[in-house]
């Protein structure tokens, strides 16, 4: 990982100034604020990064892979499973969501792997031992790719234990959803990454908390970019422990906090809201606690189908709404409260 000072780079850019439109295959967040091309090219040197990074985190050529991550828009289950095919024996990738249609898809296939999320291991690993009655062993799973999110800590080792396979971290980057780290933070690839400090444009490691940046020399047209990912380490080398900035982590996906302030802009009455988000069980949870201006709104059904309709549509997850029980005297600014301890906050300077 390069983390000397050195040349600067052409163009540096956060991922809500990455718009590349291109042509061929699109790369696109769920609300279009961050968009790159995979044309031919690009694509196939993609796939041999992901087939890189997947050999690293232990997908051996007698695998039969279950990717189970979104393929939504960004298309990182779709990407990874191709990837495995070209390495493995075999790969699907059912998506997420389901986790009774996932236990089905891990046996059809004959499962000897499996790519998750942190958070949707342990949520199957629950549904097997309390809904499914499963016993995690007669699974077969020889290996499990945890990659995605901020693990808890302990998870990888619950779940080597409970599934006695073999588990490893996998960093995907959040722009191209490829695979770029292997645990404790190894680049697959030299000049892959870089860290920064959160303050200033430059390609160092600082002596605090450092945000991990995508040097993308293997894409053809943005290799001149030095793209911040909003993704903080604490003690380098080690996997990203927090996010910082405009975008918030929630169940493996990306909240563009700017959409869902703008949205809630347009709804009169709202004289401030909170967005909290806790992983109280196996799985992230958001909810948005909204306070009124004035008082006839507060039973007002239309008002609070109005918020849900707005929220639903600039955010890729669920999130609950609860409305205070008093009214605001004044407007205050939103603010955003992780209890899990993740996001920074999301003025990188200040944090800095």
């Amino acid at each position: 990982m390069s983390t000397d000072v050195g040349a600067p780079a052409t163009t540096w850019v956060t991922r809500s100034e990455l718009r590349v439109p291109g042509s061929g295959l699109l790369l696109v967040s769920p609300l279009g604020d961050t968009v790159v091309p995979l044309d031919g090219d690009a694509l196939a040197a993609a796939l041999d990064l992901a087939r890189e990074g997947l050999t690293a985190a232990g997908i051996a050529a007698d695998d039969r892979v279950v990717v189970a991550l979104n393929n939504d828009e960004g298309l990182t289950g779709a990407l990874l499973a191709q990837a495995s095919a070209g390495i493995a024996a075999a790969a699907a990738a059912p998506g997420p969501r389901g986790r009774m249609r996932l236990l089905a898809v891990l046996r059809a296939v004959g499962a000897t792997a499996l790519v998750a999320t942190p958070t949707g291991a342990m949520d199957l690993l629950a549904r097997l031992h309390l809904e499914f009655l499963v016993d995690p062993l007669d699974l077969g799973l020889r290996r499990i790719v945890l990659t995605g999110e901020i693990a808890s800590p302990g998870t990888a080792r619950h779940l080597a234990a409970e599934f006695d396979a073999e588990v490893t971290e996998l960093y995907t980057d959040p722009v191209f959803g490829l695979p770029a780290a292997t645990g404790p933070f190894t680049p697959v690839r030299p000049d892959l990454l870089a860290l920064a400090p959160l303050d200033s444009d430059e390609l160092r490691t600082p002596a605090g908390p450092a945000e991990v940046v995508l040097t993308p020399t293997w894409h053809p047209h943005l290799a001149h970019l030095a793209i911040r990912t909003g993704q903080v380490v604490d003690n380098p080398p080690a996997m990203p422990a927090h996010t910082v900035g405009d975008h918030l982590l929630v169940r493996g996906r990306w909240l563009a906090l700017p959409r869902l302030t703008q949205a809630l802009a347009r709804i009169d009455g709202i004289a401030h809201w909170e967005l909290l988000v806790a992983r109280s069980g196996t799985l992230d949870a958001a909810t948005l606690r909204v306070t009124f201006s004035r008082a006839s709104l507060l039973r007002n059904p239309m008002w609070t189908r109005r918020i849900e309709q707005a929220v639903a549509a600039v955010t890729p997850v669920s999130i609950a709404l609860t409305v205070a029980n008093e009214i605001a005297d004044a407007p205050q600014p939103p603010t955003v409260t992780d209890q899990r301890g993740q996001h920074l906050g999301l003025d990188r300077a200040a944090v800095g």
